[in-house]
């Protein structure tokens, strides 16, 4: 099976914990969704679809329809974390605008369940990935049934994208972890005299 070379750090993450990752693509029209187990070692796809939002009348509606249908989900699952697309700026203020209310009511509804959030641009996405930050939606589906052997020929490339956002997110908490750490440079001049008193002439 195949499995990006971030994973080659998989060591560094506790071997013992899983956790239950909930990917969403969140959009006014159509919500992909997927709900991902990870247990440090193999995917596994628990649940995986879209939320078609054309059925509804209004946008009020349509972001009744997203926080109702999140909390079920939420209520059944209970996933840990939930692994978000982060907002990007486009030419449409308005679709901008209704988009960032459709991202606001999923994560409104995460925070009342107490789920950890973590925001991924859709570059960083498709870079965690398939190594090529503008790869086309097709070929994040097809990495997305490598990494987990899911069959992905009836799904809707909004799901696979949710699924791809979920990956990323384990991809992305393995290179934090393996990531040094380091003191963080200051320019504040306080701060350098506190930490070298000794070049202070008295």
């Amino acid at each position: 099976m195949y499995r990006p070379s971030l994973l080659n750090f998989i060591l560094l993450l506790d071997m013992n914990s899983e956790q239950l990752i909930l990917g969403i693509d969140p959009g006014t029209n159509i919500m992909g969704y997927c709900l991902l187990k990870y247990d440090g070692h193999n995917y596994a796809i628990v649940t995986i679809g879209c939320l078609r939002l054309s059925k509804y009348e209004t946008h009020i509606d349509k972001l009744r329809g997203i926080v109702e249908f999140t909390s079920n989900l939420l209520n059944t699952h209970k996933p840990q974390v939930m692994a978000i697309e982060e907002p990007f700026f486009g030419k449409n203020v308005q679709s901008m605008l209704k988009l960032g209310r459709a991202q606001g009511s999923v994560m409104s509804v995460a925070m009342q369940h107490g789920l950890e959030i973590v925001e991924i641009t859709p570059r960083r996405v498709k870079q965690a990935i398939t190594g090529k930050g503008s790869a086309s939606k097709e070929q994040v589906a097809a990495m997305v049934a490598n990494i987990t052997g899911y069959d992905i020929s009836k799904l809707n490339t909004d799901a696979t994208d949710a699924a791809a956002i979920a990956i990323s997110y384990t991809l992305q908490k393995i290179k934090t972890t393996s990531a040094p750490t380091r003191k963080k440079n200051s320019n504040s001049w306080d701060q350098f005299l506190r930490e070298n008193p000794n070049k202070i002439l008295k």
